[in-house]
């Protein structure tokens, strides 16, 4: 019978040991990597930018990039609170177009405030529309908001007879384009959205049980949770930002217009998967949701820097969104 050498044994565990804690090393910097992709991306894309153009570290190119991408990261937050529900809103880009139409028409007769309310009331009737089509009617979420997309777009060229609506308000105007502590007010509006977004997923109730139905709605249900109340809630809560959004644009331009819009709803779920979030409901975060919003200003910003044409950006968007959706299902494994 052979005798084992005990220096022998000794030596294969210290290797194998010594192997381990590599391995362990290398899957901690993977994961690392892959759980801060979105942020890690930004970065790249920031010193990319300054390294590219001179002129991307400017005060006033920054804060131009912060007003662009102020109504796609309110309408980003709603996306986010439908998405996480395993639903879909194809209806923002439209509830945009109208909210802007709407706030310049009202504008016209009576005073600022009310027009702000009455603007905010009919983004929420449509986006109610939605939620009780998707939470009672059962209907599924991309027919039921698609027909609302097309029907808000229908009344914006309605109320604004196919032409763009010219503005005069000077309280309007100061908003779209004035300062909060050097901050423009757009993106004051914008943040203050994002924290409440925050708060609401991170510490209510409400804001778990939207994580909770994506996750299992099946088992939300035996809980006695009534899902159809949440379902609801988050499609008037997007139709509310959607026309929220609406304002802002009309208050930078001066201008309702029924044109702006197009492809939003498309810029904002790219938002959302770009920062992470499931299409299938139930994983995503509202910081993440704004860096995607910030990379995804970010890249349209510097190609206009560059004169690069809009076709372009389109296909990165596009790749882009291709891997973020690979780098999830990467960390998923």
């Amino acid at each position: 019978m052979s005798r084992i050498n005990p220096e022998l044994g000794s030596l294969n565990e210290e290797e194998t040991q010594v192997s381990e804690e590599s391995n362990k090393h290398r899957d901690g910097i993977m994961e690392f990597f892959l759980k801060y992709n979105t942020l890690l991306m930004l970065a790249v894309l920031v010193v990319a930018s300054s390294l590219i153009s001179p002129a991307f570290f400017t005060e006033r190119n920054i804060f131009n990039l912060l007003r662009q991408v102020a109504a796609l990261g309110i309408i980003s937050m709603g996306m986010l609170l439908v998405i996480l529900t395993s639903g879909i809103d194809l209806s923002v880009g439209s509830f945009y177009a109208l909210g802007s139409v709407i706030i310049a028409y009202f504008l016209g007769s009576t005073s600022l405030p009310v027009s702000v309310i009455l603007t905010l009331l009919v983004g929420f009737v449509l986006g109610s529309i939605s939620g009780v089509l998707v939470s009672l009617a059962q209907m599924a979420p991309f027919v039921a908001t698609l027909a609302l997309m097309t029907i808000a777009r229908g009344l914006a060229y309605i109320v604004s007879n196919g032409h763009p609506i010219i503005t005069q308000s000077y309280g309007l105007s100061m908003f779209g384009n004035g300062y909060f502590l050097h901050v423009p007010l757009p993106v004051v509006l914008m943040l203050m959205i994002f924290i409440i977004t925050t708060l609401i997923l991170k510490h209510t109730v409400f804001g778990r049980l939207v994580v909770a139905i994506g996750s299992n709605e099946v088992a939300v249900k035996l809980a006695g949770i009534r899902v159809n109340i949440y379902k609801y809630a988050v499609y008037a809560i997007s139709g509310v930002l959607s026309a929220m959004a609406g304002i802002i644009s009309t208050a930078r331009t001066g201008v309702g217009s029924p044109l702006v819009g197009v492809g939003m709803e498309l810029d904002a779920i790219a938002a959302v998967v770009i920062g992470g979030a499931s299409l299938n409901g139930g994983k995503g975060s509202s910081f993440n949701t704004l860096l995607g919003v910030l990379i995804l200003g970010l890249i349209g910003n510097v190609m206009n820097l560059l004169s690069v044409p809009a076709y372009p950006q389109q296909v990165i968007k596009g790749f882009i969104i291709i891997g973020a959706v690979l780098m999830q299902g990467i960390y998923k494994k």
